[in-house]
């Protein structure tokens, strides 16, 4: 049995690994049918038009060995690239904010302690390249610079693209587009969008919204973690990057899809709780087992479970919930 990953990770002493082989055989065949459609629809380009082929195709899973293109093209970080040639060297030659960099190093050696590419003694050790990519960012975005939860996703970024200049303008266009206001200091977006998933949750789920109330559990205590680290290190890696796939190309409401449907799925367990540590409990337990790790089925569940669910309603639903915030001070 490989105790690590293809990604790095090794797994836990508790790894079933004979449930994952009975899965990962079936998934071998289906990545392998998709990385023969994906090649005939790129045809050996660089390039992608979005349409609704595209869309499904995306839906089913990227091969790995096209999705740091297509993360590149669909989230308009290739363009971006193309459109500021060594702009990002520049970023990391020019002066530096000493803070910043300080807030960076400290959490270099809590970035993914179970990743062996991460570890000091790794060669090359992505620790470096992660150093490089937020230090960059930090110094473009300056109203957010740097706050806990972009190292994982930055690190993500790096172990897909391998590639520094490409992880940044991802996480440029997750922070700066996908994820409306996730991490700036106020983190009001997310905070707004803990709030969006229990109103969807009182829309799609009325009875676990009706619990979550009675026992004075706020939403923030559960989720926060679903949503700043966009579910890495809380689902499996394959369903994260499978999550990311349409992230990318259908925004931020994949993020409310996957949480409804996680919690739709586990209704009944959800409704066992009597108490506020059991509640916190079962959402802990619900994003492990089988049905988050069989990525391809999950991914088809996150598109019929939740119902319909457009960006309409969302944006209506985030204006009241920011309203709120800001009204509470």
């Amino acid at each position: 049995f490989c105790r690590v990953d293809p990604y790095g990770f090794e797994r836990p002493e508790d790894f079933d690994y004979a449930s994952y082989e009975a899965f990962f055989s079936g998934y071998l065949v289906v990545l392998t049918r998709r990385a023969i459609k994906w090649s005939k629809l790129l045809k050996g380009k660089n390039s992608i038009q979005k349409s609704l082929k595209v869309k499904r195709y995306i839906r089913k899973g990227i091969p790995n060995e096209h999705r740091a293109l297509i993360w590149m093209i669909v989230s308009g970080a290739q363009t971006n690239m193309e459109q500021n040639p060594g702009y990002y060297h520049r970023l990391l030659e020019g002066e530096k904010n000493d803070k910043l960099v300080e807030a960076i190093k400290t959490d270099m050696n809590r970035t993914f302690p179970d990743n062996v590419k991460f570890h000091k003694t790794a060669d090359p050790c992505l620790q470096h390249t992660l150093y490089n990519v937020l230090v960059a960012y930090g110094h473009h975005n300056k109203a957010v610079g740097y706050c806990q939860g972009m190292n994982f996703i930055a690190g993500y970024l790096i172990l897909i693209t391998k590639n520094e200049e490409e992880s940044f303008w991802l996480l440029d266009a997750l922070i700066g587009r996908i994820l409306p206001d996730y991490y700036s200091p106020a983190m009001l977006g997310l905070k707004t969008d803990q709030e969006v998933l229990g109103e969807l949750v009182k829309m799609k789920v009325p009875a676990v919204a009706e619990l979550m109330e009675r026992h004075g559990v706020m939403w923030t205590l559960v989720v926060s973690r679903w949503f700043i680290c966009l579910f890495i290190d809380i689902l499996p890696v394959e369903t994260v990057l499978r999550i990311w796939d349409c992230l990318f190309y259908e925004g931020s409401k994949i993020i409310f899809r996957v949480a409804l449907t996680l919690i739709k799925q586990h209704q009944a367990f959800i409704l066992e709780a009597t108490n506020f540590p059991d509640i916190c409990e079962k959402f802990k337990q619900i994003t492990k087992g089988t049905f988050v790790t069989e990525c391809h089925s999950f991914m088809q569940k996150i598109f019929t479970e939740p119902g319909s669910l457009s960006m309409a309603t969302i944006n209506k639903l985030r204006e009241t919930c920011r309203e709120k915030l800001l009204s509470q001070g």
